[in-house]
């Protein structure tokens, strides 16, 4: 869509989600413990020469003392997930922004509506807000979810899928109490597929099954066999998950700390919301949503594809191009 360049500083991938992307060569990658200093990522930007910068939070002070020394020559972004909750430490860190981060960032790159709040109280005005940073490969779920049309007309897969980190915050230890206590109460056909890999060891039970880290490219068959989307966690500032789930057409749970359901969950219309780390709620909406006949679901995830359709790379990439011609 756009011709140009994108180079990437950055830190080592997550041994838990060590996703592998392949990208054009227009991309490029540098991993900062390459570098020896700062003064080595002022040198790489400077043969860069950028037309714009976007800087992943303030945590890393060679990055903000990179990026302060290009202010006023070109859009300076910062990315902000975090959700304003009124809490000391946002307020003390609204208090030092002023004196910090606005002298050296010019926007705000925000998700949602409950980040752009945080970023208000930083300083940054309404016109400096850039929203729907994160955002899901929409064409590529709603693709895989239009081929698997036929295969889940024919048998709708009563399976509920979980992808995510095998965390203790990311509430894995909730989905499996809730569906096990379920099962116990019920007699159904239900199972559980769980995809990913944590410092929590996987729990033995014959109507779960654990698939470790799957790569995007490989997602195809778990979502062709598999039909309701549950993200139980108890800490997600935003979640792109749920926006892939909703744009392969899911009906989906999750707990009230997923940041992401501010657009792509409607309770009761695509999906149910429950509060986080409350297993009894989670196993009612866990049985409610398997009551609905299988037409019903089928709508419910046809909801969610429209709903995902609010946020895409196109609009992403738009947002930024028009950043960087009005500076």
């Amino acid at each position: 869509m756009y011709d140009v360049e994108i180079h990437v500083i950055h830190w080592p991938v997550n041994k838990e989600a060590p996703f592998a992307f392949n990208f054009p060569g227009s991309i490029k990658f540098y991993q900062k413990d390459t570098f020896l200093n700062k003064k080595d990522i002022v040198h790489k930007i400077n043969e860069i020469s950028p037309d714009f910068i976007y800087c992943s939070g303030w945590m890393d002070k060679d990055y903000l003392s990179a990026a302060k020394r290009y202010t006023k020559k070109t859009p300076v972004v910062i990315g902000l997930d975090t959700k304003w909750e009124g809490k000391a430490r946002q307020y003390g860190a609204a208090i030092v922004s002023r004196l910090t981060i606005r002298k050296i960032f010019s926007h705000c790159w925000v998700p949602g509506n409950q980040q752009k709040e945080y970023a208000l109280k930083l300083g940054f005005k309404e016109n400096e807000i850039l929203m729907g940073f994160y955002s899901a490969d929409v064409d590529y779920f709603k693709a895989i979810s239009e081929q698997a049309i036929e295969t889940k007309n024919k048998k709708y897969p009563h399976r509920f899928i979980y992808v995510g980190r095998y965390y203790d915050f990311k509430g894995i230890t909730d989905i499996w109490d809730a569906f096990i206590a379920w099962k116990k109460e019920t007699k159904n056909d239900w199972e559980l597929w769980c995809l990913g890999t944590g410092d929590i060891l996987p729990i033995d039970h014959p109507a779960i099954k654990h698939f470790g880290f799957v790569q995007p490219k490989d997602m195809k068959p778990y979502i062709e066999q598999t039909s309701v989307f549950i993200m139980p966690s108890r800490f997600e500032p935003w979640g792109v998950v749920l926006h892939e789930f909703a744009a392969a057409g899911f009906p989906v749970i999750c707990s009230d700390k997923v940041g992401a359901t501010e657009a792509f969950l409607r309770d009761g219309e695509n999906g149910y919301i429950y509060h986080a780390g409350n297993i009894i709620a989670l196993k009612n909406a866990i049985g409610k949503i398997a009551l609905l006949s299988d037409e019903r679901l089928k709508e419910m995830g046809s909801r969610s594809t429209k709903l995902a359709a609010q946020i895409t790379p196109a609009k992403w990439a738009e947002t930024l191009m028009n950043t960087v011609q009005k500076k």
